[in-house]
């Protein structure tokens, strides 16, 4: 996570921006009055939403959770996929 200040983010936006998109980098810009600006990638956006939903789900949280411990106890089985072929 980078702290840049507003001056310098936009003087070097172009490079700011590909350290969001290229590196998952998370910049966070101060501003006066503690109304700062986050700034991440769509990519980390989608998936902090995603997490978001399922954590406040109450029925998707737990049905996660089973199937963590469902793996980790090596109940798991394998399905074949009609029509995928093996790219060797």
């Amino acid at each position: 996570m980078l702290a840049v200040n507003y001056t310098n983010f936009r003087d070097n936006m172009k490079s700011y921006l590909d350290k969001v998109t290229d590196d998952y980098e998370t910049i966070i810009i101060p501003r006066k009055d503690n109304k700062n600006v986050v700034v991440l990638s769509e990519e980390s956006y989608n998936n902090l939403m995603e997490n978001v939903y399922i954590m406040g789900n109450k029925a998707n949280f737990d049905w996660l959770m089973e199937s963590k411990e469902q793996l980790e106890r090596g109940k798991i089985s394998v399905k074949e996929l009609a029509g995928v072929e093996d790219d060797e």
